[in-house]
C-alpha cells in the first residue's frame, strides 16, 4: 500500500476493509493523543530494531541509512513541535511510521518486518517507564536528603510522640523524620527491584507467536540496554505486571507522602503550630484574610488517592483477559502516565516545602521552620514521661506492673493539681513510693527521658545523629 493510500484509508490494515470507520469509533479508539509522549522511546526502539535487521540481512544497508536518516528528521520535527500529529493514523507508532515513509519511501515500509504493534508498543511503554523510574529514583533520593537535612538542624529539638493521637512519649523531632526517610528508603528499594522486571525486551513476539524472520533479539537487548529479554511470546506482548507494579510502588510512596503531609497539616495548625511554612508553600482564603492555608501539604495528601485509583484500575483492567494482547490494554498507558506525572510532581514539591531550595552550590533557602518551645510545651502537658517514671521504679525493684500502678495514681495526682509530675515535690512523689529520690527530676525531664534511649533505633539524640549520618552517607 502506497503512503498516500495509507493516509487516505486512514489504518495499515485498511485494504480488507469494505468502508470507512465511522469518526465516532475513530475518536474512540485512537490513542495518539496521550500515547505520543512514547515517541522518543518508539525512534529509540525503531532504530535498534533496524540495525538488527540490517545486520541479519533482512533489510539492505541502505534501507538502514534510509530509515536512520528519516528518524533523525522525525526527532528534530518532534522537538521543534512542528510535527503533525494524526488522529487518523491512531497512535504514535502509526504517526512516526507514515511520516518515515514519506520522507524514505519503501525503507520505511520495509522497518516493521519481524514486528508487530504489539511488541512494539510494550517495548516503547518499558523504555520510556525505564527512564521514569531513573527520574523517580532520583526525586525519591531528594525527598530523602530534604528531610535529613531538616533532622540534622532539629536533634535537640522535643516532639511529643503520639500513639493514638494522644501524647505519648517525648522524641526528638529528627527522629521523627527521619521515620519518615525510612518509609521513602524502603521506596527506593522497592523501585530498584521493580527496575530488573521493567528492563525485559518484549521486541521480537510480534503480534503473539513470534516470527518466521531470523531475528536476533539478544542484540536489540544489548542496544536498548535491556537486561534480558521476554521469554515467551505470548505473555511478551500482553503482560502489564510491571505496569501494576510501578503503580504498586507509586501507591505505597503516595502513602508515605500522604502520612506526612496529614502531620504536615496539622502541625501547621493552630491547635498545634509546631511549625511554619514558608508563604510560597501556602495559600489565602477568598474571604478570610487571616488565613495561611496549607494547600500543598493538602494536594499532596490528596492525590494519594488518585494514584491508588490508578492502582485498582490497571488491576481490573488485567484481570479478565484472555491471552494474548487485546484492546484493552490501551487503557494501560493513561492511569500509567498520570501515576508517573503525580508522583515525580508531588515529590519535587514536597521535598522542595520541606528542606527548601536547593541552590547550585548545594545550599538551601526557606523550607519548613520549626517552634521548638510550642513542641516542648505539648510534649509537657501530656505526662510524657510517666513511662520513664515507671522505668525508674523498676530499676529500683518494683515490678514493672507495680511501678505501672503506682505511676497512674501519681499522673492522676498531677492532673488534679494541674502540674506536670516533673513539678510535684519530692515529699508528694514519694508519697506514692519511698524509693523515689531526688535522681528522680532527670528522669523526669523531657532531655533526661530522651537521652535514656541510647538504644539502636531510640531517640537518643546520639542514636539519631548516628542514623543521621547512616543516611547522609548512603544518600551521598
Amino acid at each position: 500500500m502506497s503512503t498516500h493510500q495509507l493516509d487516505k484509508k486512514s489504518q495499515a490494515w485498511s485494504a480488507l476493509f469494505s468502508e470507512p470507520m465511522s469518526e465516532l469509533v475513530k475518536r474512540y479508539t485512537s490513542s495518539v493523543t496521550f500515547d505520543k509522549r512514547l515517541w522518543r522511546a518508539d525512534i529509540e526502539g525503531s532504530l535498534a530494531h533496524a540495525e538488527m535487521l540490517a545486520a541479519q540481512g533482512i533489510i539492505s544497508a541502505q534501507d538502514l541509512e534510509d530509515i536512520q536518516r528519516g528518524m533523525a528528521q522525525i526527532h528534530a520535527e518532534i522537538k521543534a513541535g512542528t510535527f503533525e500529529w494524526k488522529l487518523d493514523l491512531e497512535d504514535v507508532h502509526l504517526n512516526i511510521e507514515a511520516r518515515l515513509t514519506t520522507l524514505v519511501g519503501d525503507a520505511g515500509k520495509r522497518l516493521h518486518t519481524g514486528r508487530s504493534r504489539n511488541d512494539q508498543v510494550a517495548t516503547d511503554v518499558r523504555l520510556w517507564l525505564r527512564d521514569e523510574i531513573d527520574a523517580t529514583a532520583a526525586l525519591l533520593d531528594d525527598m530523602q536528603r530534604a528531610l535529613v537535612h531538616v533532622a540534622a538542624q532539629n536533634v535537640e529539638v522535643i516532639l511529643p510522640g503520639f500513639t493514638h493521637l494522644q501524647v505519648a512519649q517525648p522524641v526528638s523531632f529528627a527522629h521523627h523524620l527521619l521515620a519518615y526517610v525510612e518509609m521513602f528508603s524502603r521506596d527506593a528499594e522497592r523501585l530498584a527491584d521493580l527496575r530488573k522486571r521493567v528492563n525485559r525486551l518484549p521486541l521480537g513476539a510480534a503480534a503473539l507467536a513470534g516470527t518466521s524472520y531470523p531475528l536476533d533479539r539478544e542484540r536489540v537487548a544489548r542496544t536498548l540496554g535491556f537486561e534480558g529479554v521476554c521469554q515467551n511470546s505470548l505473555d511478551a506482548v500482553s503482560d502489564r505486571d510491571f505496569a501494576i507494579e510501578f503503580t504498586s510502588f507509586a501507591t505505597l510512596v503516595m502513602v508515605h507522602v500522604s502520612r506526612l503531609a496529614e502531620e504536615i497539616v496539622v502541625w501547621m495548625s493552630q491547635n498545634f503550630g509546631f511549625i511554619n511554612l514558608s508563604d510560597r508553600y501556602c495559600t489565602g482564603s477568598s474571604i478570610m484574610p487571616q488565613k495561611r492555608n496549607p494547600d500543598v501539604a493538602e494536594l499532596a495528601r490528596g492525590k494519594s488517592g488518585r494514584v491508588v485509583g490508578h492502582l485498582m484500575g490497571l488491576i481490573t483492567l488485567m484481570k479478565g483477559q484472555p491471552l494474548a494482547y487485546n484492546k484493552d490494554n490501551q487503557e494501560d498507558k493513561e492511569p500509567l502516565f498520570d501515576t508517573v506525572d503525580t508522583v515525580k510532581d508531588t515529590l519535587r514539591i514536597m521535598a522542595e516545602m520541606i528542606g527548601g531550595e536547593v541552590a547550585a552550590d548545594g545550599s538551601r533557602a526557606g523550607g519548613l521552620s520549626v517552634k521548638q518551645d510550642a513542641m516542648e510545651r505539648a510534649a509537657r502537658r501530656g505526662y510524657a514521661t510517666a513511662t520513664d517514671l515507671a522505668d525508674y521504679l523498676v530499676k529500683k525493684g518494683l515490678p514493672f506492673r507495680d511501678a505501672h500502678e503506682v505511676v497512674a495514681h501519681a499522673v492522676k495526682t498531677s492532673i488534679a493539681l494541674g502540674q506536670d509530675l516533673s513539678e510535684l515535690p519530692l515529699a508528694t512523689l514519694q508519697g506514692f513510693d519511698a524509693r523515689i529520690a531526688s535522681d528522680v527530676f532527670e528522669v523526669l525531664s523531657l532531655t533526661g527521658s530522651l537521652n535514656a534511649r541510647n538504644v539502636l533505633g531510640g531517640t537518643a539524640p546520639v542514636q539519631v545523629r548516628a542514623q543521621i549520618a547512616r543516611h547522609r552517607a548512603r544518600l551521598g
